[in-house]
């Protein structure tokens, strides 16, 4: 075994093979629309609008983002339809190699209504630690680190209301990674749910992913399971497909139209109410336009 260690993923991805593959691009729950642009002087600007199928709601926010490579330092500022206003500013390999600081602030003007969180963040071969404090909230400390050595990656969050003075959540995972597959195991919710996934790269054209999920608290004490795939067509393009034991069906296709233009298409059929007369009710669609230029 390979004695070169490397940095493991943060908490939050862990399982993210499988989730992408069992998640991304599948636009099923309405329209998307997203554009990237860059202006000379290095400033980037991002603009999402999404519609939601169900509710019929139009969301959308406007982004802009500064970075300079020298100081080390990224301001990030953003504008939500919902009037939220949202700062983050980054500060990163500075005070010390693989330690990054982050201050992210919320406003929301007519309720005045804000709040402060500052993340620590600190990686190196073998490490990857992240420390959040929440200034309004509790205040409230979430702490998570992850543990790798050989493949092998052990990790473990945590969250202390300072006012009460007691863990409010705590998870564990466990996982092992390969070049073509992964394997993770998370009991989330103090432990009160399950959750095992595992992603295969089948070849250079085909991915496979599957996730079992357990709730202890829940009423039916079923296992949720899903399996998907994905598999490239050409270079432009690809096809998903996932189902889960409820019988719902999902198919994405994904295609660029041209450079820094991409689209996807995504249906979901509940294959249990198909020759049900309401069963169309069941069905969702929708796509998903990106521009980056």
């Amino acid at each position: 075994m390979s004695n070169v260690q490397t940095v493991p993923p943060s908490w939050k991805d862990l399982g993210k093979l499988a989730n992408d593959t069992l998640g991304k691009d599948l636009p099923i729950h309405g329209s998307n629309l997203e554009v990237k642009t860059k202006a000379p002087n290095g400033v980037q600007f991002r603009v999402l609008g999404n519609r939601d199928a169900k509710s019929g709601n139009i969301n959308g926010d406007l982004e802009a983002k500064w970075s300079d490579k020298k100081s080390g330092i990224t301001f990030t500022q953003a504008w939500l339809t919902s009037n939220v206003l949202r700062n983050h500013v980054e500060l990163e390999n500075q005070i010390a190699k693989g330690l990054k600081l982050e201050l992210v602030s919320t406003l929301i003007p007519e309720k005045q209504a804000k709040n402060f969180l500052l993340t620590s963040t600190y990686k190196m071969p073998g490490l990857h630690t992240r420390q959040h404090l929440d200034l309004l909230k509790g205040p409230q400390v979430t702490a998570d680190v992850v543990l790798g050595r050989d493949g092998f990656l052990l990790g473990s969050e945590a969250a202390y209301d300072v006012r009460d003075g007691k863990l409010s959540r705590y998870n564990l995972a466990a996982a092992f990674h390969a070049p073509e597959y992964a394997v993770t195991l998370h009991g989330l919710g103090n432990l009160s749910t399950y959750q095992a996934s595992y992603y295969h790269r089948v070849n250079q054209d085909i991915e496979t992913s599957a996730r079992a999920t357990y709730d202890s608290k829940a009423v039916a004490s079923n296992v949720n399971l899903e399996v998907g795939t994905k598999t490239y067509l050409d270079n432009a393009s690809f096809i998903k497909a996932k189902i889960n034991n409820s019988g719902i069906l999902c198919l994405g296709y994904t295609q660029a139209l041209a450079t820094g233009v991409k689209g996807s298409v995504g249906l979901a059929l509940d294959t249990v109410k198909l020759s049900d007369n309401g069963g169309a009710n069941a069905h969702k669609a929708g796509f998903s336009l990106v521009f980056e230029a």
